[in-house]
């Protein structure tokens, strides 16, 4: 078996994200680890839970500190942690191109929409104002433009009448949480890579011959959520 790949998971909230992508690296067969959790505020409650699930956790503010300086320290950080991959959980700052170039097919994001529709904030809300009738969340390789890089995997979930932005928050987020490993697990075991700007998929089992896809596998739809996810075979 490969080593499993090292994964640092950065914060700025509650880290509901991060506890999901913890609990699912305890499991001896999932291809990576979580070895930090950095989070650029120092009241983030996801700290508590990363130092409580017997992870690394620490604090590099970004408050008063130029952009700049404040990703450098954040490279230092990764580096000392000999970091493989990089995995953004609610961080909400803004990370300047040129972090993101170096790490650049090796730091993934989860956005609460089906990109690339409702890119940024209020995805909920928009996503009911707009009236559409599925929603959910998004799984991509992170690259300077905000909420546009490749797409490596999506659930979605059905948009209810009676719901509102609260309620739909809800149901997101449960998918998000069973999303987000799913896709980690794919880029540790190499199942996924970004080249030339696209998501590369490779050894699934229902591959075509040539043993490469530039695509997701075929949704497979569950009830109730409706997920539609791409798959990891162990």
């Amino acid at each position: 078996m490969s080593p499993r790949k090292r994964v640092v998971i950065l914060i700025s909230g509650r880290g509901s994200n991060m506890a999901a992508l913890i609990d699912a690296a305890k499991s001896p067969d999932f291809p990576a680890e979580i070895v930090g959790v950095i989070s650029n505020r120092a009241d983030a409650k996801g700290l508590a839970i990363a130092a409580a699930k017997g992870i690394d956790a620490s604090v590099i503010p970004s408050k008063g500190v130029s952009r700049e300086d404040h990703d450098a320290a954040i490279d230092r950080a990764l580096a000392a942690a000999k970091a493989d991959i990089v995995c953004l959980a609610g961080y909400l700052k803004l990370l300047t191109d040129g972090f993101v170039t170096k790490w650049q097919g090796r730091m993934i994001n989860i956005h609460p929409a089906l990109l690339p529709l409702f890119k940024g904030l209020n995805t909920h809300e928009r996503a009911i104002e707009a009236g559409v009738r599925i929603h959910g969340c998004t799984v991509h390789f992170v690259t300077p433009q905000m909420d546009d890089g490749p797409i490596i995997a999506q659930s979605a979930v059905p948009v209810l009448i009676s719901d509102d932005a609260e309620m739909l928050g809800a149901r997101v987020l449960a998918s998000e949480h069973r999303l987000y490993p799913l896709a980690l697990a794919m880029l540790a075991a190499g199942k996924v890579t970004m080249e030339a700007g696209r998501a590369v998929f490779s050894d699934f089992a229902d591959e075509p011959a040539s043993g490469r896809v530039i695509s997701a596998p075929a949704p497979r739809p569950q009830h109730p959520d409706m997920e539609s996810l791409a798959r990891f075979t162990p």
